[in-house]
């Protein structure tokens, strides 16, 4: 199967959402089968954060620029650790994770992930231009979540 590309040149064509705060850019777009991969631009814009979570896929991260904060859990509970451009992070199917950018400015990674979680990013997130700001979560956004089979913090909630 080849793979379907969001955009190339044509930079009229790109799918950018927000997703309750976050954004995210396809550059492939999800595939028609849950076994495919979607591979993203994620934008976590200053001040914004993605609260704990997890969800029935994997979830690999390659921050290019900025810096953020990702929640880990560790024997004694969870513990916030620094990630600046250049790191790399896997997120397991089903570990609780968060993420929070208290810098000045945007944190920017490479995002790879699973076909369905793709398509999730698509039905909770709303069409934004690739330069907005975000704006207040959509309302159902969460419910969207868990319907999909993902689970928010009770904090989240």
């Amino acid at each position: 199967m080849p793979i379907e590309i969001s955009h190339g040149r044509d930079k009229q064509s790109r799918i950018v959402l927000d997703v309750l705060g976050p954004t995210v850019e396809f550059l492939v777009l999800p595939s028609e089968t849950a076994a495919g991969y979607c591979i993203l631009k994620g934008t976590i814009p200053p001040g914004v954060s993605v609260p704990l979570h997890s969800h029935p896929d994997d979830e690999s991260f390659f921050l290019l620029s900025g810096s953020v904060q990702s929640l880990e859990r560790r024997k004694d509970g969870f513990a916030w650790i620094e990630l600046n451009a250049g790191d790399f992070r896997h997120v397991p199917q089903e570990v609780r994770h968060a993420w929070k950018n208290q810098s000045d400015e945007p944190a920017i990674a490479i995002i790879v992930t699973t076909s369905r979680l793709g398509r999730f990013f698509q039905e909770v997130g709303r069409p934004v231009a690739a330069d907005a700001f975000p704006q207040p979560p959509i309302r159902g956004g969460c419910s969207t979540f868990r319907r999909g089979g993902g689970s928010l913090s009770p904090l989240a909630r």
